[in-house]
């Protein structure tokens, strides 16, 4: 059992199918170097919410088409290194990015992770950002720029302009270091900060919308400083991605409007004209994170019951703004996970609650036990872990469900996300199955 911190917000815990790294480390040079791609594939490396045509090894390089925007991760984490990595865009204003110290998930409502970002960009200068080799710590990691930035962001701006341009290659050479961090570009330092939190965690290339190459990844490891577990990257290992952010494959609706459910901008977007989404994976035990937000408008004002811990209706009403929505699982809409704006809070089991031949343990066991819903059109994440006829459900950090029964459900079934009424989008949605 290990714990999956700030997975964006929450502590909960998982049994992480970690994959170990590579059986036969690759061999260091005279210098301490090793490589860190070996020219030929993606050994070593984890896909975490591309397409399978996102990332290739192709002549000795490392190739992104820039879509859609996410990372590939090292498959291991490294704390104290140097890496030296050769980069070029095809176009004059490319973007990418080399991420250190990362979490191994995306943060909420994006496709980025936590950690501080290298950038890899020809063709945008500004007062408060360049292309000449800035860093900055991104979705909640931490920084002290080694110089301030002019606008007071944790931000470095190079010291000079050294980036050579489209078609070109450019070497970086990236030291971190208990905390700090430096960059040198084609063989001078121009950037770099202090006071790094976390300052563990794993490596990162990221595609941002355009075509880049990286060649020659090569790293020194240095000895540990013995990171505290509070300045390390989360360790939700073991998570494949169940949309590749660019089309709907490995998803089917079953019914509803043509085009109702559709991939646009790395979210899966319903207008809610009808038709649930279902995967076409089958799950047994497993631990789901799924980031939603309402688009759209409501459906209208509307008076819904307030609903005590025992799952009964209090007998009251309040007035609301009507959005509605869910994920079912293991293939029965009556293990549906809600989402909605009534008193109670999303997580509740309604097919289950609102049974009257379930016992009053199983009736209030799924019944959230607070209501932690973001605001209309902000960013959830829902955690749901289903192991034998048991579920949890964490949302935006909070346990509403813990450990409730769901007596009958089927060992085993396809996730759907559900259509009612409501325009609703879903990002970061990805599945660690359990042993």
């Amino acid at each position: 059992m290990t714990i999956t911190r700030c997975l964006l917000f929450c502590l909960i815990p998982v049994l992480a199918a970690w994959a170990p790294p590579s059986a036969n480390p690759p061999v260091q040079d005279e210098k301490g170097f090793a490589p860190l791609f070996n020219g030929r594939d993606l050994d070593g490396w984890v896909v975490v919410n591309g397409a399978e045509s996102t990332w290739r090894a192709e002549h000795g390089m490392l190739r992104t088409t820039g879509k859609p925007t996410g990372v590939l991760r090292t498959d291991r984490m490294y704390e104290n290194f140097i890496l030296e990595a050769k980069w070029r865009h095809e176009s004059e204003k490319g973007n990418a990015g080399i991420f250190v110290w990362s979490d191994p998930l995306p943060a909420l409502g994006v496709p980025f992770t936590r950690a501080v970002e290298i950038q890899v960009m020809l063709g945008l200068e500004t007062p408060n950002y360049t292309s000449e080799g800035d860093i900055f710590p991104i979705w909640g990691a931490r920084m002290t720029p080694e110089r301030p930035h002019p606008a007071g962001w944790d931000r470095c701006l190079p010291s000079e302009a050294r980036t050579k341009g489209a078609g070109e290659w450019n070497h970086y050479r990236i030291t971190c270091l208990d905390g700090t961090i430096s960059l040198e570009v084609n063989g001078k330092k121009v950037s770099g900060g202090y006071d790094i939190n976390p300052r563990k965690g794993y490596i990162c290339l990221e595609a941002e919308g355009s075509p880049a190459d990286f060649r020659d990844l090569i790293i020194k490891e240095l000895p540990s400083s013995n990171s505290p577990l509070a300045e390390v990257a989360n360790d939700a290992v073991g998570f494949r991605t169940l949309f590749n952010g660019l089309d709907l494959k490995g998803w089917k609706p079953d019914g509803g409007e043509a085009g109702s459910w559709k991939a646009g901008g790395g979210r899966i977007i319903h207008d809610g004209s009808g038709g649930n989404l279902w995967s076409t994976e089958s799950f047994g035990d497993f631990v789901l994170v799924a980031d939603w937000r309402w688009a759209g408008p409501s459906q209208g004002k509307m008076k819904r019951p307030m609903i005590g811990p025992d799952g009964a209706n209090t007998g009251e009403e309040v007035e609301i703004e009507e959005y509605d929505s869910g994920i079912y699982l293991r293939g029965s809409s009556k293990s549906q996970v809600n989402m909605w704006e009534w008193p109670v809070g999303s997580g509740e089991v309604y097919g289950y609650r609102t049974d009257g031949a379930q016992t009053p343990e199983v009736r209030a066991g799924v019944t959230p036990s607070s209501r932690a819903d973001a605001p209309v059109g902000s960013w959830n994440r829902f955690i749901i872990t289903m192991r034998g006829d048991r579920l949890t459900v964490h949302l935006n950090g909070v346990t509403v469900i813990h450990d409730a029964t769901l007596p009958g459900i089927a060992s085993k079934g396809p996730i759907a996300l559900q259509s009612h009424h409501s325009g609703i989008e879903f990002m970061n949605v990805f599945v660690l199955e359990l042993d």
